[in-house]
């Protein structure tokens, strides 16, 4: 055990771990985040507000039976160095961080007490075989450890690799994901409540997509929850 020790301080002299939120140093007890930024995120409480400014985005759109996002997201923010942790360095551990804080802020929330299965957003094959995983799964795996309900990550799917969603109009992102999603063994969801699942929302485009084909499910009922939403 002492060699152990001794060996995981050498390796910290010449590959520190830093929080993933603001690049500090992390102490011997912290993990993935310091508590500076795990007391200083900002969330957002709207898994608790039905009627909050995201679930307004969808209306006369889909109906989502409730819509939140864990943290408010801002240019240069922690929220977002932790999501571009995730998305372009590889540090799945960002990706597990969002979503255990997003299992605790949902597993207290009546809005998501019925949730049956977690449903990630998904890639196309190969957009996720360059990355090496779907951002959006590793989010759904780190919920799982908090509000442990069952993933389904074999139903929805991509049929085509869209490019990038960023600096698109709200019109360009909905022309750019339309009828790109599709459904197998849907069987398993028929007559469940759904948490469909993704990093962060800012039109909806990508989730709105989503929802449109999930509804075509007989009896089910969906909701949206992200890592983060823009701050409004």
């Amino acid at each position: 055990m002492k060699i152990t020790s001794l060996f995981d301080g050498f390796l910290s002299l010449f590959y520190p771990e830093v929080c993933a939120a603001c690049g500090t140093g992390l102490m011997r007890h912290e993990k993935t985040v310091c508590l500076t930024c795990l007391h200083t995120l900002p969330k957002t409480g709207y898994e608790k507000v039905a009627d909050n400014p995201l679930a307004r985005i969808f209306w006369g759109r889909i109906p989502f039976e409730a819509v939140a996002a864990t943290f408010f997201f801002s240019k240069q923010g922690k929220v977002q160095h932790l999501i571009h942790e995730l998305k372009y360095k590889s540090n799945k551990d960002a990706g597990y961080f969002l979503g255990e804080q997003m299992g605790e802020s949902l597993r207290e929330a009546p809005l998501f007490q019925s949730v049956d299965y977690l449903i990630p957003v998904p890639l196309h094959p190969k957009r996720q075989h360059q990355r090496g995983y779907n951002q959006s799964e590793v989010i759904a795996q780190g919920i799982n450890q908090t509000f442990p309900v069952p993933l389904s990550a074999d139903v929805l799917y991509r049929t085509v690799a869209t490019s990038t969603q960023t600096r698109k109009s709200r019109q360009a992102r909905w022309e750019n994901v339309k009828q790109i999603f599709a459904l197998k063994n849907q069987q398993k969801l028929e007559g469940k409540h759904v948490l469909l699942l993704d990093d962060v929302i800012t039109t909806g485009s990508t989730l709105e997509a989503c929802g449109a084909v999930l509804q075509t499910i007989p009896g089910i009922k969906i909701s949206v929850a992200t890592a983060a939403c823009a701050v409004s």
